[in-house]
């Protein structure tokens, strides 16, 4: 008899599950996953130091860093590129364009780190990591993360209303909607019982039918 086997890529983190830690040397000094407990932390890989596309983006989080830790989120880079070479692309971006980088950057040398969060492509590149973002809650568990192709910058708008849409979820135990920005309706959780959907159209929540309700929060 032939056994189904699971064909999930190794090193592939899982949804919901506890993020894969790590010690890793950064411009700021050597840290692990553990620095980071009892905040948010977004991790993110880019491709390579000194490359167009990369640098529009860390200009981008640098620009978006205030609001994230407004939010109590922190952020963190990741190339396979040394940390001097991180040193001096960040002191260029700020001597150029006068953005300073204010979060630190791993230098992933060995792969380590890019290995145990699926950040390797080899059908895209042998050599680079790929645009991942990775949103990590206060506990350490892996709450959400967008894959990009190399061409393609990232859209820093979406990485805050993930943010956003993931604390609002757990402070207020509901779902987001499609397109969802703070301040839009939220989805009430749908009941698990008739009992509870008759219940639900009753409540006065603004419901299309008793499995899709919305109210403000």
């Amino acid at each position: 008899m032939v056994m189904e086997t699971e064909t999930r890529p190794v090193g592939l983190p899982r949804l919901n599950e506890p993020a894969p830690d790590f010690e890793a040397v950064t411009t700021q000094g050597t840290l692990t996953l553990a620095d980071f407990h009892g905040r948010w932390l977004i991790l993110f890989s880019h491709p390579a130091d000194f490359t167009p596309v990369c640098t529009t983006e860390f200009m981008a989080f640098a620009e978006i860093y205030p609001d994230l830790q407004a939010r109590g989120v922190d952020l963190l880079g990741l190339s396979i590129d040394s940390v001097f070479s991180h040193i001096a692309w960040v002191r260029n971006i700020e001597e150029k364009t006068g953005v300073h980088i204010p979060f630190p950057i791993i230098a992933d040398l060995n792969k380590e780190v890019a290995s145990a969060y699926g950040m390797l492509m080899p059908g895209e590149s042998k050599t680079e990591t790929s645009r991942c973002v990775f949103f990590i809650d206060p506990k350490g568990t892996l709450r959400a993360m967008i894959y990009y192709p190399l061409s393609l910058g990232r859209n820093m708008a979406e990485i805050l209303r993930v943010i956003d849409a993931l604390q609002t979820a757990d402070a207020h135990g509901v779902a987001t909607p499609a397109n969802w920005t703070p301040g839009a309706k939220v989805i009430v959780p749908a009941p698990n019982t008739q009992e509870l959907a008759e219940e639900r159209v009753k409540a006065g929540y603004e419901c299309v039918d008793w499995y899709l309700c919305k109210k403000d929060i």
